[in-house]
């Protein structure tokens, strides 16, 4: 804690660019996997194939990806883009098989009611399946949200900036309360984000929340 307080305005600056690495590539993942999700629900053959290509995707390992990237893109391996479109990588590989999974959560009858009343499909996704299926999206999204900052970390080995300079600062110098800091800030960050976007989801579905209430007074 004492080297928390006496470096605390170093560790905000490795703070913001660890966050910036993170959540970066999770916003850019949701741009891709949202609309791409929606459309292999309704095509079988191809969803299949792509959990497949997104599975192996995140099984490939990080550094190994810090090195291939630089040489495909142009850009050197330093360079905080590097990162940034490795984790978009991961994030979009995750979400990419979340966003049908959550959809097939909507119940059959829900859709049977848009489709009766003459919901196109556009339509329908937007204003009836993907909002049914933020719950079960939310669990997918809070998972690749502390996946992305626990990974960020290992930026750090190929000299890009983040909390993770202070594990690999603190192993050089023998310093163990710069290591400790690391990881204190770095959970820390990992839970705050993961009950924002839990509290995100429960304020955008009041009506899980109705329905919890109701049972209760059921059971009573």
């Amino acid at each position: 804690m004492r080297y928390l307080v006496e470096n605390f305005p170093d560790i905000m600056g490795f703070t913001r660019t660890h966050l910036y690495l993170a959540l970066v590539p999770l916003i850019l993942g949701l741009v891709i996997a949202i609309p791409v999700g929606a459309m292999l629900r309704r095509v079988p053959w191809l969803r299949r194939i792509t959990v497949t290509v997104a599975s192996l995707a995140y099984t490939v390992p990080s550094l190994a990806l810090f090195v291939i990237i630089p040489p495909l893109v142009g850009i050197s391996t330093i360079d905080p883009l590097n990162v940034i479109i490795a984790l978009t990588v991961y994030s979009t590989a995750l979400l990419v098989i979340a966003v049908p999974a959550a959809l097939d959560s909507v119940p059959a009858g829900v859709l049977d009611a848009a489709d009766a009343v003459g919901f196109g499909p556009l339509r329908r996704t937007l204003t009836v399946d993907m909002p049914l299926a933020v719950p079960v999206f939310v669990s997918s999204l809070r998972v690749v949200v502390v996946t992305n900052i626990a990974m960020v970390s290992m930026g750090a080995l190929i000299g890009v900036g983040g909390l993770g300079k202070l594990f690999t600062q603190g192993y050089q110098r023998g310093y163990p309360d710069e290591i400790i800091a690391g990881v204190l800030v770095t959970l820390a960050l990992a839970l705050i984000f993961d009950r924002l976007v839990y509290l995100v989801g429960r304020l955008s579905t009041p009506w899980v929340r109705a329905e919890a209430v109701l049972a209760k007074s059921g059971a009573a």
